[in-house]
């Protein structure tokens, strides 16, 4: 009987909890709808609520804001519009942390997370996984050595951890790539890959 609810909770409890955050995804994207007017809500025209209508438009405003800040004219509207953000004391810090944040992760052109690595820590006989990120030219003058920026996330949320400068000479390069690295991390390991990845 025990071994037959522990199988059930294995079913059901990562099924629920999927649900659960598409529901709140799909609830939170749906809350864009009240910044239209009440007569162009498709509830005063259709007669009733549609859950995801928000989803499509919350998408649909995305992608043509891309657009239209990826043409010259709306890189320079979008350039005005943050020098004034910057000016506004509070808000400057954190549009400013969250922009170089979503920059790195988000843009195609940045330099975030190309390398998992092995360091060192948190004592000299244990290994993390970890990310080489970038190193400040602020920093690369006054350290001796050549370096390298890592980001060792925690388990099992990768969105905090530590950021420390190690000697390039003392991380292991792993061949594999960033997207199974957070998988092992998210799951604690217990999401090994097939083959065991080699070192370089």
């Amino acid at each position: 009987m025990k071994r037959y609810f522990i199988t059930g909770l294995l079913i059901w409890v990562p099924l629920g909890i999927t649900l659960w955050v598409l529901n709140l995804l799909i609830g939170t994207m749906d809350q864009s709808l009240m910044v239209l007017p009440a007569e162009w809500q498709p509830e005063a025209w259709l007669g009733m609520r549609i859950p995801g209508l928000g989803v499509i438009l919350t998408l649909l405003t995305i992608v043509l804001t891309g657009m239209f800040g990826a043409n010259f004219f709306g890189q320079k509207i979008i350039d005005f519009w943050e020098r004034q953000l910057t000016r506004i004391p509070v808000v400057k810090t954190i549009y400013g942390s969250v922009k170089q944040v979503s920059d790195t992760l988000l843009s195609g052109n940045g330099h975030a997370f190309r390398k998992v690595l092995l360091v060192r820590y948190p004592h000299p006989e244990a290994w993390s996984l970890a990310f080489q990120t970038n190193v400040p030219d602020e920093v690369t003058r006054v350290l001796p050595d050549e370096h390298v920026a890592v980001f060792i996330p925690t388990t099992p949320s990768p969105v905090n951890g530590f950021y420390f400068y190690v000697k390039k000479s003392e991380v292991v390069e792993l061949d594999v790539s960033v997207d199974r690295a957070l998988k092992y991390i998210v799951s604690m390991g217990v999401a090994s890959s097939e083959a065991r990845p080699g070192i370089k």
